[in-house]
């Protein structure tokens, strides 16, 4: 079976949305995050902290590989993921790509208060505005882009659920 894959920015919904979808679809569920703190045995801050970014993207991409095994997981990433075009390649081969995507103001009012994201240390409601703007376009690639502001999750699942109907590449498996 296809793996699904959320991407999008962070605060998005993807990690709600992807347990609700596993749930619905009785499948698997992997959040890459998750994934990582548990093999690496400390927490996304700390990575940062004591490794910088360009270690923590190096894990990401290694487990993100090992999670695209053909298994049909539902698979939630980290914001950043897409910005190695080899996760990019590997998440459009690996299974079937949904971007989640919200206003700026949805974003920081869900993500401002949250301590584990490192990237966010200071303004957080500036560094959202300049990392959305760096990662402009980025999260395209994906075949279905998902609006999540100010929707129920489980109204998103349910989109989620009408489009995979309509995708043939998805029935596939």
């Amino acid at each position: 079976m296809n793996n699904i894959i959320l991407i999008g920015f962070m605060g998005t919904g993807k990690t709600t949305v992807g347990k609700a979808l596993a749930q619905r679809l009785g499948r698997p569920y992997l959040d890459l995050d998750q994934y990582i703190v548990e093999r690496e045995q400390r927490s996304i801050p700390t990575i940062f902290s004591e490794e910088g970014e360009t270690y923590f993207r190096q894990v990401e991409a290694a487990l993100l590989l090992e999670s695209l095994q053909p298994g049909g997981r539902v698979i939630t990433t980290g914001g950043g993921v897409v910005l190695r075009p080899d996760n990019v390649a590997a998440m459009k081969s690996g299974g079937w790509v949904i971007a989640l995507k919200a206003s700026p103001d949805e974003i920081i009012r869900r993500v401002s208060s949250d301590s584990q994201r490192p990237l966010l240390a200071g303004d957080a409601a500036e560094r959202v505005h300049r990392l959305l703007a760096e990662r402009d376009g980025m999260y395209d690639f994906a075949p279905l882009q998902i609006d999540t502001t100010g929707r129920h999750v489980q109204e998103i699942v349910d989109e989620i659920m009408r489009k995979m109907v309509e995708q043939t590449d998805f029935r596939r498996d």
